[in-house]
């Protein structure tokens, strides 16, 4: 959910040079320039101890068009495959399973990988059309509010990172990352206790989401919130590593990349926004 095909890229992550470090890499002769993968690279001391690679500037580098048109491609695939899955729910299951198998490749993946990234698409999208169709059957227009809210905090948060009033933290990350586990412990753990446990837990649509409450508030609600509060900061840690692709001018392949992050991330956006929606819904 951190998204570690992005964060984990030497070519997107914000170890950047300095302008004086860059102008003395182009100043080398011509056969002395070094090339990452084929000789020793370039080093800059810094970050955990760690040496990270320099990355040449391509000369057809990553910008933001052409990753804006691979997000919008990948986006009309998932489109795409949700109208399938809509009116055949029973692929929603297996697209699931199949598409969290693919994420988990892809996002560890040294190299991206355009196939294995469209068939992401593809089967999240059978998934999302599986889960949009069951949830606007129980509570009509419970979809289109879902998009409205995750449109709209994609967009208050590109326009709060544009005007540089959000950025990252170290910290904050580390807090942000620390969270993400205790949430997937929590999922892993409800999705258990759906399975084998008991009593009102079992019971409930949502597990523990519905089954407990918290000063009258179900556990869903603030587990929701809490949800989208890490997957609006990871959009905010998306956009900064596509920034410091561009500026580092990497090669376009890597927009590929950053296209399946950004994803990633909205899907997750997406997901948690109907559910706390329907657990809403369902105690009117």
């Amino acid at each position: 959910m951190s998204n570690p095909a992005l964060s984990n890229n030497p070519a997107l992550n914000g170890k950047t040079l300095t302008a004086d470090e860059l102008r003395r890499i182009y100043d080398q002769p011509a056969a002395q320039t070094q090339r990452p993968g084929i000789d020793e690279p370039v080093t800059q001391a810094g970050f955990g101890g760690e040496q990270p690679p320099v990355v040449t500037p391509s000369e057809r580098p990553m910008t933001y068009e052409n990753t804006i048109s691979k997000t919008i491609g990948l986006f009309l695939i998932v489109l795409a495959g949700a109208a399938v899955g809509w009116f055949m729910p029973i692929l929603m299951l297996p697209g699931m399973i199949v598409g969290l198998v693919l994420g988990l490749v892809n996002s560890f993946k040294k190299e991206p990988s355009v196939p294995l990234i469209v068939l992401y698409a593809v089967f999240q999208g059978l998934f999302l059309g599986g889960l949009s169709g069951l949830m606007e059957g129980m509570y009509p227009g419970i979809v289109t509010q879902a998009l409205i809210g995750t449109f709209a905090v994609f967009g208050v948060t590109m326009l709060l990172f544009r005007s540089g009033k959000v950025r990252t933290s170290p910290r904050m990350t580390k807090i942000v990352l620390i969270a993400m586990v205790g949430y997937l412990v929590f999922s892993l753990i409800n999705v258990g206790m759906m399975i084998f446990g008991s009593g009102d837990v079992a019971q409930s649509a949502w597990g523990m989401r519905t089954g407990i409450e918290v000063f009258g508030i179900p556990l869903g609600i603030i587990v929701g919130v809490l949800a989208v509060f890490l997957a609006a900061y990871s959009l905010v840690m998306d956009f900064e590593l596509i920034q410091n692709g561009v500026q580092r001018r990497v090669p376009e392949k890597w927009g590929w990349t950053a296209a399946f992050g950004l994803m990633v991330t909205l899907i997750w956006l997406y997901v948690e926004i109907l559910r706390i929606l329907a657990i809403l819904r369902g105690n009117d």
